[in-house]
């Protein structure tokens, strides 16, 4: 199954079950990968998260049937999965910018949400650097975070600035962001702001280690300044190596980002010649 169709099978499965209780892994099924991943990736490809998409796409259906029927708030409240007329009319102002009340007696305008379409189109004709690597378990050291996925691109920054606030960054080298989900299910994924253990020396207090273990690594390269180039590879990761790769598929529930020494260079992470990679585990599909 290739990675877009599976997302469309994705965004298909979410329109059709909206006002059902939807799960990511259920989700994720449909276009064959992990959940982890599966966010990972809706979030690069359609600029927001899965949790976003279904929250919009059901005020917009919500808006729309306060218009068109008699149905009562609270039914339509329930209907689209809240518990509470409150909770429905905070959501549906921040979403439509007037009440419910407002829209069902003063006719006050709403506002849509219209569903993905995914469109095959012309890309590529880039240079990508990446090489295939096989490395042993290694461990590491450093700072660990469970984040949601929904809210992980606001979050993660706001946790690398209480990092360095914290005069924790002078007690190890950030050498890398570790991105965690062994089970690759749920909601959450742990995240730490890591180097490789030393086990000869102490571990600070606060800090944890983490044995990464032995996996076939697809390492791709990242050059320019952060986080741009960074954001730049990871999306063509996932919209473009990974739809167009035939030899290998997404292997377990571990992303990782390595950073080289900022002292390097002399604008820091922010030099043109900035090298940082990323690190995504693969395993070889045999084609029979």
């Amino acid at each position: 199954m290739e990675w877009i169709e599976g997302i469309k099978d994705a965004i298909s499965y979410i329109e059709e079950n909206i006002t059902e209780d939807l799960t990511i892994e259920d989700v994720a099924k449909k276009a064959f990968v992990s959940p982890f991943y599966f966010q990972k990736g809706f979030a690069m490809l359609c600029g927001f998260t899965v949790a976003e998409y279904t929250r919009q796409r059901r005020l917009t259906l919500a808006g729309s049937e306060l218009v068109s029927t008699e149905n009562k708030i609270v039914d339509i409240a329930i209907k689209y999965g809240y518990d509470s007329p409150d909770s429905f009319t905070k959501a549906f102002t921040r979403f439509h910018g007037v009440t419910p009340t407002a829209v069902r007696k003063d006719g006050a305008m709403i506002k849509s949400f219209a569903p993905l379409k995914i469109k095959f189109a012309l890309e590529g004709g880039y240079i990508m650097d990446y090489k295939i690597v096989e490395k042993e378990e290694f461990a590491v050291i450093g700072v660990s975070k469970v984040f949601q996925y929904e809210n992980a691109y606001q979050d993660i920054p706001k946790f690398w600035d209480e990092f360095y606030g914290s005069g924790k960054g002078e007690l190890i080298c950030t050498m890398y962001g570790v991105n965690i989900d062994e089970s690759m299910s749920g909601n959450t994924f742990e995240y730490l702001i890591a180097d490789n253990y030393d086990p000869k020396k102490e571990i600070p207090e606060g800090f944890v280690t983490k044995v990464i273990p032995k996996h076939t690594w697809a390492v791709f390269a990242c050059k320019g300044s952060m986080p741009d180039s960074m954001q730049d590879v990871n999306k063509k990761i996932f919209s473009e190596w990974l739809p167009n790769c035939k030899d290998y598929e997404i292997a377990a529930g571990y992303n990782i980002e390595m950073y080289n020494n900022p002292d390097d260079y002399e604008k820091g992470t922010r030099d043109e010649n900035y090298y940082s990679e990323i690190w995504i585990p693969v395993n070889f599909l045999n084609h029979r």
